[in-house]
């Protein structure tokens, strides 16, 4: 009888240990699974980077993203697309989803953005300001005003007394300066950010305007997500300092 109370003993104790472990291996929760990510264009290379670093400290989950206009995500999450985290590039899109109650928890306002103009290589319209957007037969491209890189370009441009008429709208920021990079308009405004991320291939300007339509970027975990603690853990993962250090890398402002 007390050899079988000692061995008792021994397995309780190895049970407990055991449980003590699972804890603290697994504190957000986040075990396994999948987390769908819907966010804003401007945030496919650093959410890129921070999904691929989400995966490496979280062994069994897999991040997957769609990258688009933060109103049209909106509007699929609103119709019901199957989502986990939103990260938009506005509280004013974030707002149709929040309005709907379909967020867990109030959003996280995570980074900010400001705007630049992006001209082709070595600015060959010498290009200095927003003024000049305005020259005749210069071909400029905005973001739809729909778009959060859209309002807040025409934000800007009131601030500067001009008014352009662009060659076109577009639909998320990447496709206003896809037409830069080939060669198929003269300028685009669109977020500093994105023009780092081009590199070489375009010339950013910059202009005083631009601190009148810096763009604050919330995230949230929706309550309809497959995986709560998955999604959770995400989003904990982009607010945290590493993942601030990423997003300070591609030119993303601090909140």
């Amino acid at each position: 009888m007390l050899r079988s109370a000692r061995l008792t003993a021994l397995v309780l104790v190895a049970s407990l240990g055991l449980g003590a472990c699972s804890a603290s291996d697994g504190d957000d929760g986040a075990s396994g699974g999948t987390v769908t990510v819907f966010a804003a264009a401007s945030l496919k290379e650093s959410f890129t980077e921070l999904g691929e670093r989400f995966e490496e400290e979280h062994p069994g989950i897999e991040v997957t993203f769609n990258f688009n206009g933060s109103d049209s995500l909106a509007a699929g999450i609103v119709g019901g697309a199957p989502a986990d985290v939103f990260a938009a590039a506005s509280p004013s899109t974030m707002a149709r989803v929040t309005d709907e109650k379909l967020t867990a928890d109030a959003p996280v306002t995570f980074a900010r953005n400001r705007l630049a103009i992006a001209t082709a290589a070595g600015n060959p319209h010498g290009i200095g300001s927003l003024e000049d957007l305005a020259a005749p037969g210069l071909q400029v491209v905005l973001c739809d005003a729909t778009v959060p890189c859209g309002a807040a370009a025409r934000k800007a441009l009131a601030a500067a007394g001009t008014d352009v008429v662009p060659a076109s709208y577009e639909q998320d920021v990447k496709s206003a300066l896809t037409k830069v990079r080939l060669g198929e308009a003269d300028a685009a405004v669109v977020y500093r950010t994105d023009v780092r991320a081009a590199g070489a291939t375009v010339e950013g300007v910059d202009f005083p305007e631009a601190a009148q339509a810096v763009n604050d970027y919330p995230i949230a975990r929706l309550e309809n997500a497959s995986d709560a603690p998955a999604a959770d853990a995400f989003v904990a993962f982009v607010t945290s300092p590493e993942g601030r250090k990423v997003l300070g890398k591609a030119g993303f402002l601090a909140p």
